[in-house]
């Protein structure tokens, strides 16, 4: 599913979940960001595959055929590279 923000950006896909196994209550997306999202935001583009963040889903603002995010692009500068195992 394609993640867009409140300025109309392409983010990326949603790659996968982070659940809180203690409340049971999703916490992240792992979002697998596009190739101009990663320069915009800073990160070095992988040689092979995309770069994946952590994305809280307090940042979500709608869900349907895409999620829309609360927030523009230059306000994720900060999202970490999500370790994914």
């Amino acid at each position: 599913m394609s993640v867009i923000t409140d300025d109309a950006v392409t983010l990326g896909e949603v790659d996968g979940a982070q659940v809180n196994t203690v409340t049971w209550q999703l916490t992240y997306l792992d979002v697998a960001l596009t190739k101009e999202a990663t320069m915009e935001l800073g990160f070095k583009k992988p040689v092979l595959g995309s770069l994946t963040i952590c994305l809280p889903v307090s940042a979500i603002k709608n869900i349907g055929d895409v999620i829309t995010l609360n927030f523009s692009l230059k306000t994720f500068k900060n999202l970490k590279e999500c370790q994914v195992e």
